[in-house]
């Protein structure tokens, strides 16, 4: 218990004292009390430290309704709203003063680690989301038939999503609260992502990915501003780092339950030829339990305290801020210790400027249109001469970061899928000129092609065609039945009195082919999936993956433990250096075992640099702007991402200096441009 009050700063009633001492507020205060301590008996017993509704500085200046001078107090207030901005810039300043105080006092321990799973949950959804539709693409494009075009949106949406997400999330969250926003979130994602799991067509799919995306596209800019403001100074990039860890989980998650459900492709069932359920959709239903977990504990947390401080809700952030206190007390023996803090700064609202001076059915009107405006003026201010300089240089360090990272995580694996495929197409057998008559095929045809043949009154029953390709050819009299097939086509090929009975051989395996009067009768529903010998196979989706997320470990542990000792800008710049050094090995990667190698080292060295930036972009703002120019920066990150996987993918097969040259100037531009953004370690959150 804390009997000292010396050891606390003693301020008085004008400046909103804080702490218990100010007795001359407390014996003025006769009827004003809290709704948190409705209800307390005059004869209880009151503990040293307990709130009794001690008034916050603001009640003493003057009454806000009543009395003669109240209207012409409020048409003052209405007119010199310069003055009243100056005084709420006074107010934030005091607040991040004592708030820091108080976090001291309240500690770290128990209920901070609480959060720190609570979040974590959260940014382990994130992660898997993004793995989510790269894992499920090989099957789905069987399942669903995709073109290329197609199979390229999917592989984007997720990030429109959350581009979308961010910027929207970011923004609410600095007006109903970290909470409140980050359970809206949340729960749209887990929603669509479960319809994801069961609807059939691919617009359908399309759209819940898309829906999922912009839920969970508010994870990251909620998650790391919430947990800050938990956070006392010393501790605060260590912890934030750590956090980062789950993000990792995520992928480490996505990657292992890939591995186990999707080749599994006896779990599935069906309903007639219009409905069916592979492994790959259990596999996305799987994915949304990281979700719902999170929401369900995030249900037992409460608002940050800050942000109720901020939006003039004293009692509500004083009761929050003592429970974080007694948590930390009583997990660490010591329940008899009191909190001391009995009144605390908050920050003037806008809407009171001309709460006084206005009839209440207008004000209430009003307040709407002040609540909007005050989100608008959230987004501007992140571009105001106070803040306009930060902000284009955290765009630039988000923007070139995010198209490297992304761009190079992209391009190593479809690098090794390129380089299996040119395995696999080394193997290729080519017949030309061959005459087949009266045979009846019931083998599995794989890995061929076949150019100006003649095949006549042949049967083709109840067997796989797998990367087959017919070239000028003619089937004559030929019957097709049964048939299941991947990866093959047929090009400038006649069919004469042919007929198509059972078959999964739509029009699109048809390139520029002649049909004379040929048949096709009841065509498979969707695509037969096969994997087994593809190039595209489990191993290198899954595994490829998890191991580039394992790697990340070390970054993560660095960085958390040097994040408090050498600084964020060192952080940040020193890893984006040797990020940009390490691109250049890729020259190197020739072989699949390289790459891999070479995707983990990457991996494991730019971490750091994303957690540095993550907590450096938390303390550059002030709490009522923090979620709003945290989810705009993180809406341009996903905007490079786009940029540099479509970028990147483009020069697949063609070079590899392109985009290593690429991703490696990028970096170079972005450590750079981080060693001119202010050092924030050592300094009380804005």
């Amino acid at each position: 218990m804390l009997d000292d009050d010396d050891d606390y700063p003693m301020q008085g009633s004008q400046d909103g004292g804080y702490y218990r001492g100010d007795s001359q507020a407390a014996n003025d205060d006769e009827g004003g009390h809290s709704d948190s301590t409705e209800g307390h008996d005059e004869d209880d017993e009151i503990y040293e430290g307990e709130y009794q509704g001690i008034p916050r500085a603001e009640s003493g200046k003057g009454s806000l309704a009543g009395g003669p001078g109240s209207v012409k107090a409020g048409a003052q207030q209405f007119t010199d709203i310069g003055v009243s901005e100056a005084e709420r810039r006074k107010d934030q300043e005091e607040l991040a003063q004592q708030y820091e105080t108080i976090l001291q006092e309240c500690g770290h321990g128990k209920f901070q680690w609480t959060l720190y799973f609570v979040l974590g949950l959260a940014l382990m959804a994130d992660g898997v989301e993004i793995f989510v539709v790269g894992f499920v693409l090989p099957s789905a494009e069987k399942d669903m038939c995709l073109s290329e075009p197609n199979k390229s949106m999917l592989g984007l949406i997720v990030y429109f999503g959350m581009m979308v997400g961010a910027f929207l999330w970011g923004a609410l969250a600095d007006r109903i609260g970290r909470r409140q926003s980050l359970l809206i979130s949340l729960s749209i994602n887990s929603v669509f992502s479960f319809f994801s799991s069961f609807v059939q067509g691919y617009s359908t799919f399309l759209f819940c990915r898309l829906l999922s995306g912009v839920g969970i596209g508010g994870s990251i800019p909620i998650v790391f501003s919430y947990y800050s403001e938990f956070l006392s100074q010393e501790k605060r990039g260590e912890h934030l780092s750590w956090l980062c860890m789950f993000w990792m989980i995520g992928g480490i998650y996505a990657s292992a339950m890939a591995w186990a459900i999707i080749p599994h492709y006896g779990w599935s069932f069906q309903m007639g030829s219009a409905y069916q359920f592979h492994s790959w959709r259990v596999f996305v239903l799987v994915c949304a339990f990281p979700c719902v977990a999170a929401i369900a504990a995030l249900s037992a947390m409460p608002e940050s305290p800050r942000f109720y401080l901020e939006n003039g809700k004293h009692d509500e952030g004083w009761m929050i801020l003592k429970q974080v206190h007694d948590t930390n007390m009583r997990a660490k023996g010591c329940p008899e210790k009191v909190f001391s803090v009995t009144t605390i700064k908050t920050v003037k609202q806008m809407d009171e400027l001309f709460k006084s001076g206005l009839p209440s059915f207008l004000y209430q009107k009003l307040c709407f249109l002040v609540r909007m405006l005050q989100i608008r003026n959230n987004i501007l201010a992140c571009f105001s001469p106070e803040y306009k300089r930060t902000t284009f240089m955290l765009m630039a360090v988000w923007f070139t970061m995010s198209f490297s990272y992304y761009g190079l995580t992209v391009w190593f694996p479809d690098m090794i899928k390129y380089i299996q495929k040119q395995e696999y197409e080394s193997r290729t057998k080519t017949f030309t000129k061959e005459r087949v008559e009266h045979v009846t095929f019931n083998f599995t045809l794989e890995n061929q092609i076949h150019r100006e043949g003649h095949y006549f009154n042949d049967k083709f029953l109840n067997l796989k065609m797998k990367s087959m390709v017919f070239e000028d050819s003619v089937f004559e009299e030929c019957y097709f039945e049964d048939i299941t097939s991947t990866h093959t086509f047929f090009r400038n090929c006649t069919f004469v009195a042919s007929l198509f009975y059972n078959t999964d051989l739509f029009k699109y395996r048809f390139v520029d082919c002649k049909l004379v009067n040929s048949t096709f009768l009841h065509n498979k529903e969707g695509c037969i999936l096969d994997f087994s010998d593809d190039f595209n196979n489990a191993y290198m989706i899954y595994f490829v993956n998890f191991l580039g997320t394992l790697a990340v470990l070390p970054g993560n542990i660095v960085s958390a433990l040097l994040m408090d000792k050498i600084g964020r800008l060192r952080m940040l710049a020193g890893s984006s250096v040797i990020s940009c050094i390490s691109c250049f090995f890729l020259m190197f990667g020739n072989s699949e075992s390289g790459m891999i190698a070479l995707l983990c080292l990457f991996g494991g060295i730019s971490i750091a640099s994303w957690n540095a930036l993550d907590v450096i972009t938390v303390e550059l703002y002030p709490s009522d702007k923090r979620t709003t120019a945290f989810g705009f920066l993180n809406a341009l990150c996903k905007l490079a991402a786009v940029l540099g996987i479509s970028i990147f993918q483009s020069f697949v097969g063609i070079t590899k200096a392109i985009p290593i040259l690429f991703a490696a100037g990028a970096l170079a531009a972005g450590s750079f441009l981080a060693t001119k953004l202010p050092e924030t370690r050592g300094q009380v959150l804005q």
